[in-house]
């Protein structure tokens, strides 16, 4: 995935919350697809934690077949949308989440 991810200037994804932790970390502008299939409907939470912020565009997994295309191939030649997209999801960037909770963690114990 790291070559993948070095190479777009837009990824298309899911939203769950490691994946949207990466999008923040590796500053991509990114279309999210949130999974229709999971508890109380969190990855379409998420995605829009992101999209108030337009730091992400939203398409509905119901959605997908008729405008995914359309939004991707729109998106990904303005480049103004694009930088401001790669601007807004950088803000939300935690680093070292990780050892971060680790720490918290080994603090609670």
């Amino acid at each position: 995935m790291d070559f993948a991810y070095s190479i777009a200037d837009l990824v298309i994804s899911r939203a769950g919350a490691s994946s949207i932790s990466e999008l923040c970390l590796l500053e991509k502008a990114a279309i999210l697809v949130p999974s229709p299939n999971v508890a109380e409907n969190h990855q379409y939470h998420n995605a829009m934690s992101l999209v108030e912020k337009n730091a992400a565009i939203l398409v509905e997994d119901k959605n997908a077949i008729e405008n995914l295309i359309n939004q991707a191939i729109g998106t990904i030649f303005d480049n103004k949308k694009l930088s401001e997209l790669s601007k807004n999801i950088a803000t939300l960037a935690v680093e070292n989440s990780a050892e971060r909770i680790a720490k918290k963690t080994i603090e609670f114990l």
